[in-house]
């Protein structure tokens, strides 16, 4: 029997999130020595993760072993966690076409990686290559817990759980606990003593209690005082980690639907046809929404990472911080059967009564020895389906394009996309749907590059 687990990485060429989530790992005494295989098609970054993850081990007193892997059958054999994130395309040219084809048609966005004619395409990019992840998966280490950080996460979670259903996956984002302590901040509660529950799908779950544990143990809801502080203009506050971004678009959308999303209004301004309307620059300057953010937010990060990548080849040990993500958690739970509670995205199977059965909903899950087990959520309320249910149309479409192979469905969920389906119309979306398949040539499987002009 194992007495340390391995650990693979699917993309580990993303250092700074490989280190985050490795750090996190060899901090936790029943998982300090486990067995780390990182894989990456690029040798340069794979090196440099190396150099990165060996150094973390000497700095926590780990005997992890490392090891380094071209092949991705081969650093899975044998894993029994497997974190994967990686961007097929790359900030360029592939994000990059997806914001430059769409803004010749008047069609502008922020993150274009989740839904929207953006995250169609990351989409069509990415699922093929998970495919292949959990067709290896089932050869070489079928009972492995599969942790999906790449985008556009509900697509993804939705694919693999129609394709490979006996994968036991979970996606993963940082959206619910990030928010919370942003509220928390906002509110000037410390964030232990707030009690949370949400529920939805990812990047469009809603708060269903945000409440501040009171002396006698009773607990108070915190909305009002939310709604009073952004009536007031004292929320939100400047954001700490996007000053691009002052975070209004979350504020007036809980005026008007009662609950706080948990993902950045940067984010939801693109999932609703609420707020980027060409001609209305005074929505865009009325509510700060950062245009572009997205190619703007890589280009800092290839920057940012440039500088760190000396720092760390030059350093002896590397400080390590705790995260934010729940991949630690989760691998601890699994091993050692400690029970901790997450948000997990997985297959809906009834856990929000109120959105179809098959689509990716993101909720609390317990864990322990026997993994990862979503918890009963109910209904929502009526109009947090309704606005859910516009982005899993998207959703729907694509993941039945990719299962049947039919490229017509991808034109279908760019007209049921509400931003899109706002600023064009048919024949410009059928226009800029083939566009964007023939600048796409070469990351997407053959079936998907017949293009279709409008009538």
């Amino acid at each position: 029997m194992k007495t340390q687990p391995k650990i693979t990485f699917i993309g580990a060429g993303s250092t700074v999130f490989m280190k985050n989530i490795i750090g996190d790992v060899l901090q936790r005494p029943a998982l300090k020595d486990a067995s780390i295989a990182l894989m990456d098609i690029n040798p340069q970054r794979l090196s440099e993760s190396e150099i990165v993850a060996s150094k973390l081990a000497k700095t926590l007193g780990s005997k992890s072993k490392i090891t380094t892997h071209s092949s991705q059958r081969e650093a899975l054999d044998g894993a029994d966690f497997v974190v994967v994130a990686f961007q097929i395309g790359g900030y360029e040219p592939a994000t990059v076409t997806d914001f430059e084809i769409p803004k010749k048609y008047g069609l502008r966005q922020t993150i274009a990686d989740t839904l929207g004619v953006g995250g169609i395409m990351r989409g069509l990019r990415t699922v093929p290559h998970l495919w292949s992840i959990c067709a290896d998966m089932m050869q070489v280490c079928p009972n492995a817990i599969l942790l999906q950080y790449v985008n556009p996460m509900a697509i993804n979670t939705w694919a693999i759980a129609e394709k490979f259903p006996d994968i036991q996956q979970v996606g993963l984002c940082h959206s619910v606990q990030g928010t919370a302590e942003e509220l928390a901040r906002d509110l000037d509660i410390p964030i232990g003593e707030i009690r949370y529950r949400a529920a939805g799908i990812n990047h469009m779950a809603f708060y269903l209690a945000f409440e501040h544990r009171q002396p006698d143990g009773s607990y108070r809801d915190l909305y009002p005082a939310l709604l009073q502080g952004y009536r007031e203009g004292r929320f939100p506050k400047p954001s700490t980690w996007n000053p691009r971004c002052p975070n209004k678009v979350r504020y007036e959308m809980l005026t008007r639907l009662g609950y706080f999303v948990t993902e950045s209004s940067e984010h939801f301004s693109e999932y609703t046809p609420y707020f980027i309307k060409e001609g209305r620059e005074d929505l865009i300057e009325k509510y700060g929404i950062p245009l572009d953010e997205y190619p703007k937010r890589c280009v800092e990060q290839v920057a940012r990472w440039q500088s760190q990548a000396e720092e760390f080849r030059n350093a002896e040990t590397i400080e390590v911080k705790p995260s934010k993500e729940y991949a630690s958690a989760i691998m601890n739970s699994v091993w050692t059967g400690e029970p901790s509670v997450i948000y997990g995205n997985v297959r809906n199977n009834g856990c929000i009564t109120s959105l179809p059965e098959n689509c990716a909903a993101e909720v609390p899950c317990l864990v322990d020895h026997s993994g990862i087990q979503p918890t009963h959520v109910g209904a929502l309320p009526p109009q947090l389906t309704a606005l859910m249910r516009t982005n899993i149309n998207v959703q729907e479409l694509t993941v039945a394009a990719l299962v049947n192979e039919n490229p017509e469905h991808l034109y279908h969920a760019a007209m049921m996309d509400p931003h899109t389906a706002a600023e064009l119309d048919l024949d410009q979306i059928w226009s800029l749907v083939s566009d964007l398949l023939a600048a796409h040539h070469d990351w997407i499987p053959e079936w998907a590059r017949v293009v279709k002009r409008a009538a």
